[in-house]
């Protein structure tokens, strides 16, 4: 059991900081061909700054819920 607790902060960590580069420091070649799609013009940066604030939030609610049921038991 604690061997999930550990996968589940370490992969709120990982979406943590992919959501912090994409959203913040504006890394949009971490998103799965956004770069192609944003030359023919199907996606745009908003699109992009919504993935990196999802990712971040997701990852930020992962590291709770981890350290949360660490505390718990």
């Amino acid at each position: 059991m604690n061997f999930l607790k550990i996968i589940l902060i370490i992969v709120g960590v990982a979406f943590t900081i992919f959501g912090y580069l994409i959203y913040f420091k504006e890394k949009y070649n971490l998103i799965n061909g956004f770069e192609a799609d944003y030359k023919s013009g199907r996606k745009t940066e908003s699109y992009a700054k919504k993935v990196g604030l999802i990712e971040l939030i997701t990852g930020i609610i992962l590291i709770l819920i981890g350290v949360w049921v660490i505390i718990i038991k």
